[in-house]
């Protein structure tokens, strides 16, 4: 249970998840007189190791484990996370107390000049670890060349500056967050670059039967993001629920109690893509995802994720 007057919230060192910690503890203190919120800073095998492709080093938790333990041993009260990187399904003796603050769900291009991905050169190359913003990418530009990027959002424009690499696709929500949005040449389209389950959304874990963290937590929740993200993650769960997977999904509200869904299975390569494109009612979120995700089996789903 969280102790009498003081909350601590776990998060990752880099300045990226210290801004999405202090946004939820901003968040919290602005409904709350009861606790004081005290970050405390832990490091993931995702920052222990950032050459290794994430998908090499195990992909589903390698950013969230070490503040899942943290919470189950007592040492903190509450985590967050950025949604797209926290694994589908449950994990025992946890919840997710709050989803919230997806400003903007799309990928964006990063290139020295402010090239956009139709004017790249022949042979250019593009840095992603992400498998599924690989196929995305080759299934429009084939002639690209792509290599893997590590490190965090400020490091990877970095590369790009120096010249290491000609362009990089990262979230749009990091790259907003940070104040770098002067360093993004494009917007990808939702049409052709669908994102990762869950991105730009912050999750808050806590303990199951923490029962006073959990009310707190569900003053500043967004049900509607909440149901959408069940509808992405369901789809990713059902494909296999890996998130280094060629899979993506965003669905989004469509007027009243209505969710447009739209979902991606691709292969690495770029050679063969499922687009599909759905809505259901925001009470069967999790049903939409998961029957998304059977009319991509029958279309061959499958054979691509191999």
């Amino acid at each position: 249970m969280a102790t009498s007057g003081m909350l601590r919230l776990g998060t990752r060192g880099s300045a990226l998840a210290l801004w999405q910690a202090e946004h939820v503890a901003a968040r919290l203190r602005a409904g709350t007189a009861v606790f004081r919120i005290q970050l405390e800073v832990l490091s993931s095998r995702g920052d222990a190791d950032r050459v290794t492709p994430l998908p090499e080093i195990g992909g589903k938790g390698v950013f969230t484990e070490h503040l899942e333990g943290a919470l189950h041993e007592g040492r903190i009260d509450l985590a967050v996370h950025s949604l797209k990187d926290l694994p589908v399904g449950p994990q025992e003796g946890l919840v997710l107390g709050a989803i919230l603050g997806r400003e903007d769900a799309r990928d964006v291009l990063v290139t020295r000049d402010g090239a956009r991905l139709a004017s790249l050169p022949a042979g250019a190359v593009v840095g992603t670890s992400s498998r599924r913003r690989t196929a995305q990418v080759l299934a429009v530009r084939p002639d690209l060349v792509m290599k893997p990027i590590r490190g965090n959002v400020e490091t990877r424009i970095e590369k790009v500056a120096n010249g290491s690499y000609d362009a990089a696709v990262l979230a749009a929500a990091g790259v907003t967050r940070l104040g770098l949005r002067d360093r993004i040449a494009e917007y990808l389209p939702v049409e052709t670059f669908l994102p990762a389950p869950g991105q730009g959304a912050l999750a808050v874990q806590c303990r199951a039967d923490d029962d006073r963290v959990r009310a707190l937590l569900a003053t500043i929740g967004d049900a509607t993001l909440r149901a959408a993200t069940e509808a992405e993650r369901a789809f990713l769960e059902w494909l296999g629920g890996g998130c280094s997977m060629p899979v993506a999904a965003l669905a989004e509200p469509d007027g009243d109690d209505v969710l447009l869904m739209r979902g991606f299975v691709g292969a690495p390569d770029g050679s063969r893509a499922i687009r599909l494109r759905e809505r259901g009612e925001l009470r069967h979120a999790a049903a939409l995802g998961i029957h998304m995700a059977e009319a991509a089996f029958r279309e061959g789903a499958a054979e691509l994720l191999e």
